[in-house]
C-alpha cells in the first residue's frame, strides 16, 4: 500500500543510452556497406537485444513515501520496494568505479544504479544492505532518515562513508 510521497527524483543513466546509439550507428553502417546482408543477422539480433536492454536500464526513478522506498527502472522492470519498518538507517555512500551500473550483488547486499558513484546504503534489519545510486545521495537519505527519526536505534544523523 502506497503512502503520501515524500521524495521522488529520477536519474538518467547516459551510459547505457550512449551505448546503444553507438552501437545502431555502428550497425546502420554495416547493413548500408556490407553486400551480403544475411551475414549481418545475428548482429542486428545482438543489437536489439542491447537497445532493449538500454531502455531497461536508461533510468532509475527513486521514491520514499510514508511506507516505503522503492527503486524502479526505466520500463517499471526490474524493481524493489523496501517497507521503510525494514529499514535501520540510509547513509550517502561513495562506491568504487569497480561497483558499476545496472544491477550488481555488494558486499551483503545488493545495488541498483544507472550512473556514477554516489549511492545511499540502506541498511536494513536484516542485517542485509541496498545501496541505491542517486545523483542526489544527501536529499534522498534526509527523505529517508526524517520518515526513521523517530523510531528506536536511528540516530536521525547521517554520515558520509566510501565503499
Amino acid at each position: 500500500m502506497e503512502g503520501r510521497l515524500v521524495y521522488q527524483h529520477t536519474q538518467q543513466g547516459r551510459m547505457f543510452l550512449i551505448t546503444a546509439a553507438v552501437l545502431a550507428v555502428i550497425v546502420a553502417i554495416l547493413l548500408a556497406v556490407v553486400p551480403e546482408r544475411s551475414t549481418l543477422i545475428p548482429l542486428l539480433l545482438v543489437t536489439i537485444v542491447i537497445v532493449v536492454v538500454a531502455a531497461m536500464f536508461s533510468r532509475l526513478t527513486v521514491t520514499v513515501d510514508t511506507t516505503e522506498v522503492r527503486a524502479v527502472f526505466g520500463t517499471r522492470w526490474p524493481r524493489r520496494r523496501i517497507a521503510l519498518a525494514d529499514v535501520r538507517s540510509a547513509t550517502p555512500v561513495r562506491n568504487r568505479w569497480y561497483h558499476g551500473w545496472g544491477i550488481r550483488k555488494v558486499a551483503n547486499g545488493w545495488m541498483y544504479n544507472v550512473w556514477g558513484l554516489d549511492a545511499v546504503e540502506l541498511e536494513l534489519t536484516s542485517g542485509k544492505v541496498f545501496r541505491i545510486g542517486t545523483d542526489e545521495p544527501t536529499a534522498l537519505a534526509a527523505a529517508i532518515d526524517a520518515r526513521l527519526g523517530g523510531r528506536d536505534g536511528h540516530s536521525g544523523r547521517a554520515t558520509r562513508r566510501s565503499y
